[in-house]
């Protein structure tokens, strides 16, 4: 039987300490963090580049290249936070979705799913950045991204894999 002691509740997060019954029939301990998940698109316009971000976020002490992407708000499908998050950060409505899958963030600690779409025939509509985001849009060929992702240039998950999941889908 498990047991859930919450420790923090924030605006985003819950970080529980939970005793779990694992499949050894042992007990342990374990603090995870609960977060809503997220959406993350790979769109390719066409020119056959992507729209990659260079936003700035404290957590990753810095600037860091990644995919258009953001939280479910609750009750949201995931399809509808990519199409949401694709027009706030990237200034774009896609005419056609794909499915890319989904990625487990950190499951050593984190309880977070992030959805992947890939987003083809764009269009441009004004964006709508929230407040509190630092974001520069660029545009870059597939190839390159795809290069810098494998080199390690890029280095968050959900872009690399979205990356690579996109190259699969849409060959060079």
């Amino acid at each position: 039987m498990n047991q859930i002691e919450t420790v923090f509740r924030g605006r985003v997060i819950t970080v529980n300490v939970e005793q779990v019954l694992l499949p050894t029939g042992e007990t342990a301990r374990y603090e995870i963090v609960h977060h809503p998940g997220g959406a993350a698109i790979v769109a390719i316009d066409a020119e056959r580049r992507v729209c990659l971000l260079r936003q700035y976020r404290p957590a990753g002490k810095g600037w860091v290249w990644e995919l258009p992407a953001g939280r479910l708000e609750p009750g949201e499908p995931p399809a509808e936070t990519a199409r949401r998050e694709l027009i706030e950060e990237a200034g774009c409505e896609a005419g056609r979705w794909e499915d890319l899958g989904s990625i487990l963030s950190s499951p050593g600690v984190f309880a977070e799913t992030i959805h992947l779409y890939l987003a083809r025939d764009l269009r441009s509509v004004p964006s709508q950045h929230e407040r509190h985001e630092v974001i520069e849009v660029h545009w870059i060929p597939l190839a390159q991204a795809v290069r810098q992702a494998l080199d390690g240039e890029l280095r968050d998950g959900k872009t690399v894999i979205g990356l690579l999941r996109a190259q699969d889908r849409c060959p060079f």
